[in-house]
């Protein structure tokens, strides 16, 4: 999910998943591309944090990356040494292009790796298991960077303030404690005209902690002189965004002020 934030809770949601969400389909992609001894004897339950050490052993300097320059380069595809090539996702659909699509879309990503890795569990080498696995990441974490660009631009065009020299990108989930990502998130923005915005990601052992994520929003609220009392409801669901049904954060009943 891509939101702009103004305010404590004036949100509004700029792009979200037409499918899968991106921490589920590294997830996916991991059962495939690493080696089945390595996950028989991990300890992890969830895969994204091995299949990055596996892609990167040697962690950041391993990254040697560049973001693509254009639009253009960020949808071309290289066949990889072994013959295989990822596609960007969104970049070609049946009923034309959707690369524009103020969207985000996993699970074609997922199918892709799957069909590369079906059947080939025995003769895949370490050195293309490892090829894939950064193929993979890579292909996930520009289509992401991808649409924070345009959310900026869409930002610059609508708001003759905007940039502001306080610009802040923060990047929350499970997935922010991935360090590549943060490579990648980082160069797109240099080199596409967002070096001023700043990157903020939350301490590695707080990045999958969702109760730490509730208890400072509640902090937050209280400190600005928020509070509820026992006979406040428990929603399933619950928007962030004032134009949503529900009126947002401030929209349910129940809220007083200190």
């Amino acid at each position: 999910m891509l939101v702009h934030s103004k305010a404590l809770a004036h949100h509004a949601i700029l792009a979200n998943t037409i499918d899968i969400a991106i921490g589920d389909c590294i997830d996916k992609m991991a059962r495939h591309i690493l080696p089945v001894g390595l996950i028989e004897t991990s300890s992890e339950i969830m895969y994204g944090r091995l299949l990055e050490e596996f892609a990167f052993p040697n962690g950041c300097s391993d990254h040697a990356y560049v973001a693509p320059r254009t639009r253009e380069e960020e949808l071309s595809s290289t066949p990889s040494k072994w013959g295989w090539a990822l596609t960007a996702p969104l970049s070609k659909t049946r009923s034309g292009s959707r690369s524009k699509d103020m969207a985000f879309s996993f699970a074609g990503l997922g199918s892709a790796i799957e069909r590369i890795c079906h059947g080939r569990e025995i003769v895949m080498t370490l050195d293309e298991r490892r090829g894939v696995a950064r193929e993979a990441l890579r292909v996930a974490f520009e289509h992401l960077a991808s649409r924070v660009l345009m959310a900026l631009q869409e930002l610059d065009i609508a708001d003759p303030a905007y940039p502001q020299p306080n610009a802040t990108l923060v990047v929350s989930g499970g997935v922010a404690s991935n360090q590549f990502l943060r490579t990648v998130l980082r160069s797109f923005l240099d080199i596409r005209g967002f070096a001023h915005v700043r990157l903020i990601f939350p301490p590695t052992s707080l990045c999958t902690d969702n109760a730490a994520m509730i208890a400072w929003t509640a902090t937050e609220m209280y400190k600005a002189g928020y509070e509820s009392d026992l006979g406040c409801r428990a929603l399933r669901k619950w928007s962030i965004d004032p134009g949503g049904e529900d009126g947002g954060i401030l929209g349910v009943d129940g809220w007083k002020m200190k």
